[in-house]
């Protein structure tokens, strides 16, 4: 049970709420070598953290259309989503709120465009990378997404 700071002797229990958003491992082969495009965002802290592209759903998208979406607004990449890749699940706290999220992600094909942060309505994005995709786990900040990405890579190396 997650509470707020007891005040004059009152513990009170925040409210949940839930989100969804979908985004993934948008993929681009560069001189015969499987490439994936990451961002890096600001944590709270003011910490980097390199992460997959993703995004809450809007009104009236599906999780794909949200998926593609997000990874262009974020990198800069068009893409076409391939297959479902696996869910993220988490919680956090904000100070209002314990926010359960569901984090849907896809393998997608880079279509068109080109790398950049500029596209970011949120400007949460503050860099974009391509970084070959065997060696991305080394980069990206979270084990969840780590193995999102590993994921990526048995679905490529199995269907090739």
């Amino acid at each position: 049970m997650t509470t707020t700071p007891r005040h004059q002797g009152v513990t009170r229990r925040l409210p949940s709420v839930s989100e969804t958003s979908a985004g993934g491992v948008v993929i681009d082969v560069h001189e015969g070598r499987a490439r994936i495009a990451i961002i890096a965002r600001r944590n709270r802290s003011g910490r980097v953290e390199w992460c997959l592209p993703k995004g809450h759903v809007e009104p009236g998208e599906t999780l794909v259309q949200t998926a593609e979406r997000e990874v262009e607004e974020e990198t800069g990449i068009q893409g076409r989503a391939l297959i479902t890749l696996g869910t993220i699940e988490y919680w956090f706290t904000t100070p209002s709120h314990r926010i359960h999220k569901m984090v849907h992600h896809y393998l997608l094909e880079a279509t068109g465009g080109y790398l950049t942060v500029e596209k970011d309505p949120d400007q949460e994005a503050i860099d974009a990378a391509w970084v070959p995709l065997d060696e991305v786990h080394r980069t990206l900040t979270f084990p969840n997404e780590r193995r999102i990405a590993r994921e990526a890579w048995q679905r490529l190396t199995r269907s090739s």
